[in-house]
């Protein structure tokens, strides 16, 4: 299947599920997760409309945003982000999606500009697993808080990046338990728009409980190469 095959599969499920769970039409984003990919995937995949990327890894995401600087790509940064590589995160990408300590937040205003605010959204690690990023849920308000204090960030909403369920209502049920808690946090802070959550594999579910952005990158472009042993 081609890369506007791919696209146009990925946008018609989307718009299916809104349609069938009642959601407005086209209030579901997609954001084309491309960490591990080429510049030239990426280029083939914007050829043909897609304008959102994701990108996990700064360095790699640097070298692609280089090469694909004639691009009017919207960067969006979803990986753990270290305290040293903050300034050429806020310099580099329109959304973070990973935002999870004070730390962070701070070091991200200090480099983002006045004029063009950095659009930020919380991770929240709502199963507490140890593998993974995130703030705990007890810990959110007071992170919310915090983040917008700083002149130089938007607070957007929050992310959501569960541990993988095959079961739809399983699914369903964690993903509702991530849109209460954005809707407690949104009654104290109004201008919060976003949830980040859903991706190839549970994206039904997502949008089933209300994710505005949802995360896919094998759908859109195929299973990631395996490394040969020794290799």
């Amino acid at each position: 299947m081609g890369n506007l095959n791919k696209l146009e599969v990925v946008c018609a499920s989307i718009e299916q599920w809104e349609h069938m769970y009642h959601r407005v039409a086209h209030s579901v984003e997609l954001i084309a997760v491309s960490k591990t990919r080429r510049a030239d995937e990426i280029r083939t995949l914007y050829d043909v409309g897609q304008r959102r990327f994701g990108e996990n890894y700064l360095q790699e995401a640097l070298d692609k945003i280089e090469t694909l600087s004639d691009c009017a790509i919207e960067w969006h940064f979803i990986g753990a982000i270290q305290s040293r590589k903050a300034a050429q995160i806020a310099e580099k990408f329109s959304w973070v999606h990973s935002v999870d300590r004070f730390k962070v937040a701070n070091k991200l205003n200090q480099h983002a500009s006045s004029e063009t605010p950095l659009n930020v959204l919380i991770q929240v690690n709502l199963e507490g697993e140890a593998s993974k990023g995130g703030v705990a849920p007890g810990e959110l308000v007071e992170l919310a808080g915090q983040i917008d204090k700083l002149d130089n960030l938007r607070l957007r909403g929050l992310m959501f990046m569960p541990r993988i369920h095959t079961d739809l209502s399983v699914q369903r049920e964690i993903f509702k338990q991530a849109r209460a808690l954005f809707e407690d946090l949104k009654e104290s802070f109004p201008e919060m728009d976003q949830i980040s959550m859903g991706m190839s594999g549970d994206m039904q579910a997502a949008i089933a409980e209300g994710s505005t952005m949802v995360r896919v990158g094998t759908a859109l472009f195929g299973p990631r190469e395996q490394k040969q042993a020794g290799v």
